[in-house]
């Protein structure tokens, strides 16, 4: 019998040459993530812990927290259902204008979010297209809670979509026209037959867009007015502080937000660990 080929090495470089590239990543890593992280707690507590809960608990730095959780507490749920939908039909069916539709769900990737913002505010704002009849109907939507809002839903769109879009084009409609072959319905097939297969890519949608809703400035800053105590988000509270000089209060706020982002990601880190055996069948197929 002829000798078997021995195995192709992964790469050919030499160990030097491998040792430099990690040593280059971690470098990288380390001033890119790792310092200024290190810097902004370091920063918050550098008057020790007491006087950064006492800026944390001020009134106007607990409403602007309690005004960045709201806002992503509606805007993710909403996005989560309307991507989804929007993934299931654009995966799942052949129908006219769906290159357009993907262009569309891409669309706040390529506009800056302060265009966005400025946007709303010329179609919303006093003197928008819609302002007068707005007004007339004595509904404010900017430099009010329902400007912040869809200032986030515009900016954080897409993250859900485009998560489940691959996932689901590459399944294919197998499954789901076998189930529907078998007798099950519509809402039955969707819940035990499409949901159960892209539950992980859902997961990591919505843990991106909670992530960018609770950071996101540009499109925020120019439809809330910043009025303090009112329409000041976390990061917009951040600007003020630190343009006030008021470091500690600053860098306090931006390591709340710094810890919230991190808690997000060992929240995936621990499902993943959890159901490592899960997810890896489902890689598998």
């Amino acid at each position: 019998m002829p000798d078997r080929a021995l195995p192709h090495p992964v790469t050919t470089e030499p160990p030097g040459a491998r040792a430099l590239l990690t040593l280059a990543v971690l470098a990288l890593t380390l001033v890119l993530l790792i310092a200024p992280l290190a810097v902004v707690f370091a920063e918050a507590l550098r008057e020790g812990l007491g006087a950064a809960l006492a800026a944390l608990t001020e009134r106007d730095a607990w409403s602007a927290i309690r005004l960045t959780l709201l806002v992503a507490a509606v805007s993710v749920p909403l996005n989560a259902a309307v991507g989804l939908a929007a993934a299931w039909a654009i995966a799942k069916f052949d129908f006219r204008g769906k290159a357009v539709l993907i262009t569309l769900i891409d669309l706040p990737f390529s506009v800056s979010p302060v265009v966005a913002g400025l946007a709303l505010v010329l179609l919303y704002g006093t003197h928008g297209w819609l302002g007068a009849w707005l007004q007339a109907h004595d509904l404010k939507i900017v430099f009010a809670f329902p400007g912040l809002l869809l200032a986030t839903l515009f900016i954080t769109f897409p993250f859900v979509a485009r998560e489940l879009i691959p996932v689901m084009t590459e399944q294919g409609r197998a499954e789901e026209e076998a189930a529907l072959t078998l007798g099950a319905s519509g809402w039955h097939m969707f819940r035990t037959v499409t949901l159960p297969n892209v539950r992980w890519a859902l997961l990591y949608g919505v843990l991106l867009c909670n992530a960018r809703a609770m950071g996101e400035f540009g499109a925020v800053a120019v439809i809330s007015g910043k009025i303090r105590g009112q329409t000041t988000t976390m990061p917009i509270m951040i600007e003020m502080l630190y343009n006030e000089y008021l470091s500690v209060a600053a860098f306090s706020m931006a390591a709340l937000l710094a810890a919230l982002a991190l808690l997000t990601l060992a929240l995936k880190s621990l499902l993943e660990w959890r159901h490592a055996d899960l997810l890896s069948a489902m890689r598998r197929h």
